[in-house]
């Protein structure tokens, strides 16, 4: 399993339960009943809640350490390196600094184009 997607299972929730089968409608069940798509999931909302329940005092919001901290994952340089890779990350894995900002924007984006609802401050 990629690093993002552990990140992404963390905050969404894990999609282990197979869909809902559309079933034909009957006189029991109108048309209108049909099955409805899942809502976003909004990331923020998520965060802080963990971060709520956390003894630490962990910066989500900006720092990628932090955010792989809360969703209780691994936040090694390795680890960060690995998600850079996956990410498609073309800069100095040695500036650790400008990389670090580069993963959080990247998973902030890439956690909105999975259903997540991100607020634009956390999009960069």
């Amino acid at each position: 399993m990629s690093i993002f997607s552990k990140i992404k299972d963390a905050i969404f929730g894990k999609k282990d339960e197979a869909p809902a089968v559309a079933q034909a409608p009957t006189p029991a069940t109108p048309a209108a009943a049909a099955p409805v798509a899942m809502s976003e999931v909004d990331v923020e909302a998520v965060l802080t809640k963990l971060a709520a329940a956390s003894s630490q005092k962990l910066n989500w919001r900006t720092s990628i350490v932090d955010l792989m901290k809360l969703v209780g994952m691994e936040s090694s340089l390795a680890e960060r390196k690995q998600l850079a890779g996956e990410l498609g990350y073309t800069g100095d894995t040695g500036d650790t600094a400008t990389m670090n900002i580069w993963l959080h924007k990247q998973v902030m984006k890439k956690l909105a184009e999975n259903g997540g609802k991100v607020p634009a401050s956390l999009l960069g």
